[in-house]
């Protein structure tokens, strides 16, 4: 083990990674110091298709995995060639016989550490594996909420909301990880559990699932709120009948009052404004992490109807379809501004639609620090709306 120049020992694991007898695994991950990959983590193997052997190429962003198949020969090099260009940290490289771990250094050198194996292993070219379930298809939840049929089985009208569940999960339980760990969020104890509160909950079926899958991991307690009786003796009669130790109160999102203010703040496909009063109820609430996952735009696309279009995006709304995207755009990037004025660091990523609407965005916001109150990002916001001549909602809210 020893310095050696990054390109020579990169070029090294490009022999290997693009010898498809050879490889078993690769994996980039981490960063070179000041740079940013493209991806947060990427996985290279070796799968036998109906159409030959392909590399297969899984790259992790903040929120989910895009796997993508490559021809062997120029399309894996491509590929290959494409991932080494990026400032990933880490490589570990897998073959039948060895295991190799290069790591960048400050300088932008290469550290190696090459081990040999006690006896060769065979690579897996399988490419049906299934994706761990964070929650099984039989889990009473699933069966008390008509997901799964009575002998646990998932009924297949239902696999689109299956599959939303499972996402929302999966950013989840990524957004309380990393909460926790950057000392966003407290550690819970069974006598002060982490508050969380799902706004506009409706018939509960993240609020149950979320419920169900961390408590196995964390002491919670959820609160779903919704404006409908109705919801609130469904939701408690499946709570009881499933042992869940969740509250269920009537109100608007609004105008709810709580005992005690919530951690953790959900809202997902709330309908228009109805996310604005969730975003803002998070920040009165001083909410350390929120999850918003918006719903239709009506708002800020009838403002654009109305006002003057600037110079020179006439292009953009003189078309329906285009202008109602563009007001999905300038709707979720002012809203991410204002929370970010707020204290909070807002990301904004990819959440399966539901089957009220095609919008497929979360918003992510964690309180980090106090409210800004001027600066580069007051000036962007406050350029942003006069040149648009547009009044969110949201803005309104916070004042």
């Amino acid at each position: 083990m020893g310095n050696e120049p990054l390109l020579r020992a990169l070029n090294r694991m490009r022999g290997f990674i693009l010898d498809p007898d050879v490889l078993v695994k690769a994996v980039a991950s981490g960063k070179q110091k000041g740079e940013q990959p493209t991806w947060r983590r990427v996985e290279l193997r070796y799968v036998d298709l109906k159409a030959g052997r392909h590399l297969q190429v899984t790259s992790y962003d903040a929120t989910q995995a895009h796997t993508a198949n490559h021809a062997v020969g120029d399309a894996a090099r491509d590929a290959v060639d494409a991932l080494l260009d990026e400032p990933f940290g880490n490589w570990h490289v897998d073959t039948t016989t060895q295991s190799h771990q290069v790591r960048v250094t400050k300088k932008l050198e290469a550290v190696v550490h090459t081990t040999d194996r006690e006896a060769e292993v065979e690579a897996d070219r399988g490419h049906d594996r299934d994706k761990p379930r964070l929650l099984a298809e039989d889990d009473p939840v699933f069966i008390a909420l008509g997901i799964s049929d009575a002998n646990g089985k998932l009924k297949p009208s239902r696999q689109a909301k299956y599959r939303q569940v499972e996402e929302f999960l999966r950013l989840l339980d990524a957004s309380i990880t990393e909460a926790r760990q950057k000392g966003h969020l407290r550690k819970p104890t069974p006598e002060d559990p982490l508050r969380i509160v799902d706004l506009g909950c409706g018939n509960a079926y993240l609020t149950f699932a979320a419920e169900r899958f961390l408590s196995q991991r964390l002491p919670v307690r959820l609160t779903g709120v919704d404006v409908k009786e109705q919801s609130r003796e469904h939701n408690s009669a499946v709570a009881a009948e499933l042992g869940i130790d969740a509250d269920f109160v009537v109100g608007s999102i609004g105008g709810v009052q709580l005992d005690r203010a919530p951690e953790v703040v959900l809202a997902l496909h709330a309908c228009d404004t109805a996310t604005d009063e969730a975003l803002a109820r998070a920040v009165e609430w001083d909410a350390q992490l929120v999850l918003a996952a918006p719903c239709c735009h009506h708002d800020i696309s009838a403002q654009l109807r109305k006002a003057p279009t600037p110079a020179p995006y006439q292009m953009l709304t003189r078309h329906g379809i285009l202008r109602e995207r563009l007001a999905d755009t300038l709707t979720d990037g002012l809203r991410a501004s204002l929370m970010r004025l707020q204290g909070y660091r807002v990301d904004v990523v990819q959440f399966v639609e539901s089957q009220h609407t095609p919008r497929n965005t979360m918003l992510r916001a964690v309180r980090t620090g106090a409210p800004v109150k001027g600066g580069s990002a007051r000036k962007e916001y406050d350029e942003m709306v006069t040149t648009w001549g547009l009044r969110p909602k949201l803005a309104e809210l916070l004042h």
